[in-house]
């Protein structure tokens, strides 16, 4: 009888911890959201030049019950504060867009203490208007990231010259490199060193 009252008691307990934690894990959880999506809406506002979305915004939502949760994330735009998902309504331009500031809100919510930042191609299919715009944006992001990290690098793959060009002139590089094919079509790379740092 002691034995089965233990038992009892302890999974009371169990169950009391688990709902507790789980509550915890929630409420963390839409605090992160609401945090994330602030990030996206402020670099949105502040990067994107079209007039047919005011912002944009991560929505999740939960299925099943507490012990088979599961989140279906999707992107949403806001247009006078009526929401449609993303999903098959916006060009190729505004999708390349979104990653990219999903991703830097994404490093910016979870990764403050990272030093490093890499981006691939991140102009493709953004018109000039929009490139102009992200490579000021991330110049402010540099300047703010070198505050806390003495060494953050920013490293970005891109055949875009005038993006680097931008770049250059807000003075958030030491250096560039500049990859070539030299007369015999062999790869060839050039330290080219930031006049403007």
């Amino acid at each position: 009888m002691f034995n089965l009252k233990m038992n009892e008691f302890a999974l009371t307990d169990l169950e009391k911890y688990t709902k507790a934690l789980e509550q915890a894990i929630m409420r963390y959880h839409t605090i992160k959201m609401e945090d994330l999506n602030k990030l996206i809406r402020e670099m949105w506002i502040s990067t994107y030049r079209g007039g047919d979305i005011d912002y944009i915004e991560i929505r999740s939502d939960n299925e099943g019950s507490a012990a088979n949760r599961s989140y279906n994330y999707r992107v949403v735009m806001i247009k006078n504060e009526k929401e449609v998902n993303m999903r098959g309504r916006c060009s190729a331009g505004q999708k390349v867009l979104t990653s990219i500031i999903v991703r830097l809100a994404l490093a910016e919510a979870f990764c403050v203490n990272c030093g490093i930042l890499t981006l691939d191609e991140p102009t493709t299919n953004l018109d000039r208007e929009n490139i102009e715009s992200l490579a000021s944006n991330l110049s402010r992001l540099v300047e703010t990231r070198r505050a806390s990290h003495t060494h953050f690098q920013l490293i970005i793959i891109t055949h875009d010259t005038e993006f680097v060009e931008q770049l250059r002139r807000s003075n958030v590089a030491e250096y560039f490199n500049h990859v070539h094919k030299d007369d015999n079509q062999y790869s060839k790379v050039d330290r080219v060193r930031n006049a403007a740092s």
